[in-house]
């Protein structure tokens, strides 16, 4: 493993460590982990450069499914919350721990993205309905 000296301005190393210590890591493990997660999503060429707070991480079946960056937080379950549950940007944003700013461009992407994350979301149902 190669050492590489960092230098990160004070308020970013602080939420960094905050989020180490609420993910049970040290902060060398947790920026290893998130330039982790930006090369490989950037190698697999599949981000959106227009939505920087979206990201997409393959599944279990190997299909690439949109996350809000940095969480684990589909795009489709925002979406849901905004169209069946009918919650505002700031409802769902406290309800899940996020910025309204992150909600905004989850809402902006899906209006990019909306027959992707439509059909999603009818092939989540489907398996739910075929699961009873």
């Amino acid at each position: 493993m190669a050492r590489y000296p960092l230098n990160l301005p004070l308020e970013l190393k602080k939420n960094a460590e905050q989020w180490a210590s609420e993910q049970g890591v040290s902060l060398n493990q947790f920026i290893m982990w998130a330039v982790a997660e930006k090369v490989g999503a950037l190698n697999q060429g599949l981000d959106d450069p227009s939505f920087p707070l979206i990201t997409y991480r393959r599944g279990a079946s190997d299909v690439p499914i949109p996350f809000v960056r940095g969480t684990g937080i589909r795009v489709q379950t925002l979406v849901i919350a905004k169209k069946v549950w009918e919650s505002t940007p700031s409802e769902i944003a406290e309800n899940y721990d996020l910025t309204e700013r992150q909600v905004q461009e989850v809402l902006d992407f899906y209006t990019a993205h909306q027959r992707e994350i439509d059909l999603a979301i009818a092939y989540e149902q489907t398996l739910e309905a075929n699961r009873v």
